[in-house]
């Protein structure tokens, strides 16, 4: 689908202080590993909504399909794997802007396959896990800033991706919590 939905400008470096008032997940105690295990977890629960009647369509011309949602949540797994390697990788790295919503239109999340979403989810839920997986302990500290100023170490991001995984799959897609 060609229609661009409404940017999102809320800034959802919230959730790393807060419960999120939206969805009601609370990230703040959650470790590297737990998030690790959380990601593998969800990667079924996101592929199983690909299967769903109607996940191409939208619910309304300005909000993703759950087809889309499930292929944003695979490309932020990507790049969210990718800003956890700049900051093993280098001191204090300043990660390149990404836009959900120019991705999404860039991509064209819609008219990618399923059987191809469910394989990019696939890929990118197991890279990022694993990323976080091998983090050793003197690792977690360190900090990279996104291009609007926020700051994160590798334990925020990891606590930042997930919640923005759980949000798409709980609040937007509307799956039950376990």
């Amino acid at each position: 689908m060609s229609e661009q939905i409404m940017p999102d400008t809320k800034d959802w470096t919230l959730v790393l202080n807060e419960t999120c008032n939206e969805c009601g997940i609370d990230v703040r105690a959650l470790s590297t590993a737990q998030v690790a295990a959380l990601v593998r977890e969800a990667s079924g629960r996101f592929a199983e909504v690909l299967g769903s009647p109607g996940a191409g369509t939208r619910p309304s011309p300005m909000v993703w399909s759950a087809h889309e949602y499930v292929a944003h949540v695979a490309q932020m797994y990507r790049v969210m794997t990718e800003r956890l390697a700049l900051i093993v990788e280098k001191d204090a790295p300043l990660f390149a802007n990404w836009d959900q919503d120019a991705a999404a239109v860039a991509n064209d999340y819609a008219s990618i396959p399923a059987l191809e979403v469910a394989r990019m989810l696939e890929e990118a839920s197991l890279a990022f896990a694993g990323a976080l997986e091998a983090l050793t302990d003197a690792q977690l500290p360190r900090m990279g800033t996104r291009s609007n100023g926020a700051v994160f170490t590798t334990a925020t991001l990891a606590q930042y991706a997930w919640h923005d995984a759980a949000h798409h799959l709980h609040h937007d897609l509307g799956v039950a919590r376990n």
